[in-house]
């Protein structure tokens, strides 16, 4: 069996090497300290600061069954690429993130992947692209940390593991569904569009185009045209934007804490393009499943029942059964 080998910063490394070791396809995981200024070093000097290090994870993994770029896609979906030296609720130089290469050929498809990913936000990467200067394993009690401990810390969410599902490719398959640079957005959406989805505005209540629509048909992603909603979820709110009980799927949302007007809630954006949504809530109605996505009408483009096929749609027909 071939193996690559790519060495991945994201944080604390016994979430990182958990979250990997449970896709198909990689074959090991390790933990270390890459780019090291001190030579083998232990964990209270990396701990300190005086080695410069990063706690990294070796991903040892078959080309023929993952590939780096879906590697390295999921990656991004675990840290925080905008955030300097802390992931989680840890912080320092050691937790920065990055992505450090051994061979030279994958860095067409490191560039490729950080590109596609600096598309989505308005301030640079944080997230370092190296070549390996070195990696020190870390002591034994560090491997598999997670599984000889189920309860202990970890900072990684592992609900993106579900986009590697089969039935999930359909609707976040970034090849699919591809999106322009913050930079294009400002030209091509409309300024309420762009001020809601890349800067997280919120439209005035009741004065969406979909807040009292209820054609039957699919929402997409205004910025990506990835499918996000259907009609037959669509339900009829007093909240004063478009209510949703669910998405098409569940992988194609990501979820965030918001605490920005001093309360706890729950932000929800697109996974294709990180375009803020809207939020959820937990009073919808219970016979639906109890939950209310309250999605800002700008964020969405509707398309009708009878113009899916024409608008390449055509296989999400199944998913709207109320249509005559």
């Amino acid at each position: 069996m071939t193996h690559a080998v790519i060495y991945l910063a994201g944080g604390c490394f016994w979430g990182v090497s958990e979250y990997f070791s449970r896709i198909r396809g990689v074959s090991r995981t390790v933990c270390g300290y890459a780019q090291s200024k001190v030579p083998n070093p232990i964990y209270e000097q990396v701990k300190s600061g005086i080695t410069d290090a990063a706690e990294t994870v070796e991903v040892s993994y078959d080309p023929q069954k993952i590939s780096l770029e879906v590697l390295l896609q999921q990656f991004f979906k675990i840290i925080d690429p905008l955030s300097l030296d802390r992931q989680g609720a840890d912080h320092g130089r050691q937790y920065r993130s990055g992505v450090y290469y051994t061979d030279k050929g994958d860095l067409e498809i490191i560039d490729k992947v950080f590109s596609l990913e600096s598309r989505k936000y308005l301030k640079p990467l944080c997230t370092e692209k190296l070549p390996l200067e070195n990696f020190y394993q870390a002591e034994d009690y560090h491997q598999d940390y997670l599984k000889k401990n189920p309860g202990g810390y970890c900072h990684v969410d592992f609900s993106s593991l579900d986009d590697l599902k089969e039935e999930a490719s359909d609707f976040i398959d970034e090849k699919k569904y591809p999106i322009k640079s913050r930079a294009e957005l400002k030209d091509t959406l409309s300024p309420k569009a762009y001020a809601v989805t890349v800067e997280a505005g919120t439209e005035a209540p009741f004065t969406g185009e979909y807040t009292g629509h209820f054609e039957p048909g699919l929402y997409v992603d205004v910025i990506s045209g990835a499918p996000l909603f259907t009609s037959d979820d669509k339900f009829s709110s007093a909240c004063g934007w478009p209510a949703f009980a669910k998405p098409v799927h569940a992988t194609v949302l990501s979820r965030h804490l918001d605490t920005s007007l001093e309360r706890e809630r729950i932000e929800v954006r697109s996974k294709t393009s990180n375009a803020h949504l809207g939020h959820v809530f937990s009073d919808g109605p219970a016979e639906r499943g109890g939950l209310r996505y309250c999605i800002n009408s700008a964020a969405l483009r509707f398309i009708p029942y009878a113009e899916l096929d024409k608008a390449g749609y055509g296989e999400f027909k199944k998913l709207i059964t109320k249509h005559d």
